[in-house]
């Protein structure tokens, strides 16, 4: 029901910035009720998707519009912690806006710019293709520019929207480079698309992260770092995000809260395969995010605006974004997980302390901290949620921000020891320095003596509720939140497969971006990868099934090496090496293999589907074993490789393991005297007419991790996967 009405998220925003902008003046306060009920809208239809889809599902909604691009919906775990966000504390900062922008003339013109700013940020994020989020990257930078200069009578308020928009430019210009790169080395791959797909689609750039030359992909991750680096404000192209404090105090927080700046981290965050499979992509990542952390920090210490000591920790706190996506380099996608779960945690801290600012400022005519002190007698509700924001964001324990800046610094540490400390020492100190500033400036203004005369008065609950709400979130979402944060979004690009057939192996894209464990050029590190040619001697034996490569430091590598696809087998660095050897071909027996049919109704058990070969006849897959210490003994471990399905098994799903069917072909597989391109040859799909699929039983699971079974081997150990019970 609620997926029906995805596209409401944008639209009903889009409505709002009509209305507002042709009939607003006409409407109480320039009918901004209409922004904040359009983002409860979006709010709803998200927390119904999310009802609807957690804990594993995605959601895809594609049409074609001029030609060959494509327009699409694509609501994966990542975009829709996203939407949640953004719908949530947009409509809080909208609520309070109908109170801070009560009698400026030009309300109708700020709530209509407001609305596309919302709508462009919400378009952003559930784009389905890179093209199309590019077009919505940009609206995002236009709007900014008009809410910046809202007041453009002021001078510093013309030129604080100019430089913000000229110096993102920079970073466009980049990330349209990347996209136009990205795009030649896809088209150039001449790949057979389904009905439906685009060549920028995420799924279909996913699957062929592998087939890309590694220095285009370097190139690519690149570009795509300078367009995060100008939206999200990371060093050097930071210097616009200061001068953004012109605009109204509502317009601060959605832009370093919720909106434009955010945008660079997910960009990051939604393309981390590639910059997971890009030679030094993440390096890259970590070094501008930790540096962009401790710089930003140390200019925190020396601001007396109120709203440019909250920029600069804006700009501190993106760089520990980044940093964390960064350092993923040594920990996988769980980084993401982590770094969108301080996004998701700034966003309820940031916006509070903005609107904080804004009702300090509202009350006092003055942003300068030295003219105020004396504050909380005054404005108590002010004073203790500003607090709250503080402490949140300073990292104090149990608070939100404690959690997840913990987290990143964690995960740091674990970066420093396999590949360089450097990241973590820039964010431990950042930590200490954002905690100085952060207490710097709530004594300066709500304790010691009065320094000024002014109105000292409280804000009216229009302006307090959004404040309250939010500090309740500050306070306790990290607690609430954390663990099941990290393994749902950590576990975003593990569901591509089952709803688009794609597998997004990072152990396969590790080697490919050449991270720690490897020795020159990729192939193994010398006495790390022992596997000598066997031609003869085949024998049976036990295995695990699911790869575990010889630079991998935990078991569950294993489990997302379980198959390797035979189109990329060559240009893999995990697989390319096996197969080129006949003592790492092996064969896995069974007498069938299970797929899962999916029900008519979403939320029903899937049906599993029994495939046999020749009225239920033993037959061998292709796969692949390495052996490897673990723990002081010989492990042997395999993969099943797998190929386009046929006719018999395409209803149920799109790929099939490889199985060999005749003995000559199994002889010829294990045989040395095979060349690779040969033995690749070999891996095409069984005839249909040879199998047949049947209806199975409901609700059967088998077990993955621990399964064994004999098969024959080419002179090494291997194991049957659950999928083919002999």
């Amino acid at each position: 029901m609620y997926s029906d009405l995805a596209y409401l998220i944008v639209g009903l925003p889009v409505l709002a910035f009509v209305l507002c902008l042709f009939i607003g003046s006409r409407l109480p306060r320039g009918g901004g009720f209409l922004t904040v009920l359009a983002t409860l809208g979006g709010l709803i239809i998200s927390l119904g998707i999310f009802q609807e889809i957690y804990p594993r599902g995605i959601i895809h909604q594609s049409m074609r519009w001029f030609g060959d691009f494509n327009v699409g919906i694509l609501i994966d775990p990542l975009a829709l912690v996203m939407l949640l966000m953004v719908t949530f504390v947009v409509m809080l900062i909208h609520t309070y806006a109908n109170g801070y922008m009560n009698g400026d003339p030009g309300a109708n013109r700020y709530f209509a710019e407001a609305a596309l700013f919302t709508a462009s940020m919400l378009g952003l994020i559930y784009a389905d293709n890179i093209l199309q989020l590019f077009i919505f990257w940009e609206l995002v930078g236009l709007c900014s520019y008009l809410l910046i200069g809202f007041w453009y009578r002021k001078p510093s308020a013309a030129a604080a929207a100019k430089k913000a928009f000229l110096t993102t430019r920079v970073g466009d210009v980049m990330f349209l480079a990347a996209i136009i790169v990205l795009y030649n080395n896809l088209a150039s791959l001449n790949l057979t698309l389904n009905p439906g797909e685009y060549l920028l689609q995420f799924p279909v750039i996913y699957a062929n992260l592998a087939l890309i030359p590694p220095d285009q992909l370097t190139l690519i991750a690149l570009g795509f770092l300078g367009g995060a680096v100008g939206k999200s404000g990371q060093f050097p192209l930071h210097v616009w995000l200061p001068d953004a404090m012109e605009g109204p105090t509502t317009v601060s927080a959605m832009i370093h809260a919720a909106t434009m700046v955010t945008a660079g981290v997910y960009l990051v965050a939604r393309m981390f395969p590639l910059f997971y499979a890009a030679p030094h992509g993440l390096t890259a990542v970590a070094a501008v995010g930790a540096f962009t952390a401790l710089f930003a920090a140390t200019m925190g210490l020396t601001a007396f605006d109120i709203k440019r000591v909250l920029a600069f920790s804006t700009v501190s706190q993106l760089g520990f974004m980044m940093a964390g996506l960064g350092v993923g380099a040594a920990v996988g996608a769980f980084s993401v997980g982590v770094s969108i779960f301080h996004l998701i945690g700034h966003s309820f801290f940031k916006a509070l302390l903005f609107l904080c600012a804004g009702s300090v400022i509202h009350a006092v005519n003055t942003n300068d901290m030295r003219e105020m002190g004396g504050v909380g007698k005054y404005m108590k509700w002010t004073m203790y949620t500003m607090l709250i924001g503080s402490l949140s964001l300073a990292g104090f324990p149990l608070f939100t921000g404690f959690f997840s800046k913990d987290e990143i610094i964690v995960i740091a540490y674990e970066y420093g020891v396999a590949i360089n400390f450097l990241p973590y020492i820039f964010l431990v100190l950042a930590a200490v320095l954002t905690a100085i500033y952060t207490f710097r400036m709530w004594f300066s203004v709500f304790t010691g003596k009065e320094r000024s005369n002014y109105g000292k008065h409280e804000s009216p609950w229009v302006m307090l509720g959004p404040l309250v709400i939010l500090a309740v979130f500050a306070l306790a979402f990290g607690f609430v939140a954390q663990e099941g944060f990290y393994n749902y979004v950590g576990d975003n690009f593990g569901q591509y497969e089952e709803k688009f057939g794609v597998d997004v192996n990072f152990a396969e894209l590790a080697l490919i971006g050449g991270h720690e464990g490897l020795g020159e050029h990729g192939a193994p590190a010398e006495g790390e990868h022992p596997s000598a040619e066997a031609e003869e001697g085949h024998e049976a034996a036990l295995a695990r099934w699911g790869l575990v490569p010889f630079w991998a430091k935990d078991l569950k590598v294993g489990y997302k090496m379980i198959n390797a696809r035979s189109e990329g087998l060559l240009k893999s660095r995990a697989y390319g090496p096996l197969v080129k050897k006949s003592s790492n071909r092996c064969l896995i027996l069974a007498d069938g293999f299970y797929e899962w049919m999916k029900a008519e109704n979403p939320k029903s058990p899937k049906q599993p589907v029994r495939f046999t070969v020749d009225g239920g006849e033993p037959f061998a897959f292709a796969g692949l074993s390495t052996t490897r210490e673990w723990e002081g003994e010989q492990m042997t471990s395999c993969t099943i490789i797998t190929t386009t399905a046929n006719e018999t098994v395409e209803p149920v799903h799109n790929r099939m393991p490889v199985i060999l069917g005749d003995p000559e072909i199994e002889k010829a597989w294990m045989s040395g005297n095979l060349e690779v391109d040969e033995a690749i040859g070999l891996c095409k799909p069984l005839e249909a007419a040879r199998m047949e699929g049947m209806d199975f039983f409901a609700g059967i699971t088998f077990p993955v991790k621990e399964s064994y079974c004999p098969w024959i081997v080419g002179g090494w150990q291997t194991s049957c996967p659950s999928a083919a019970r002999s």
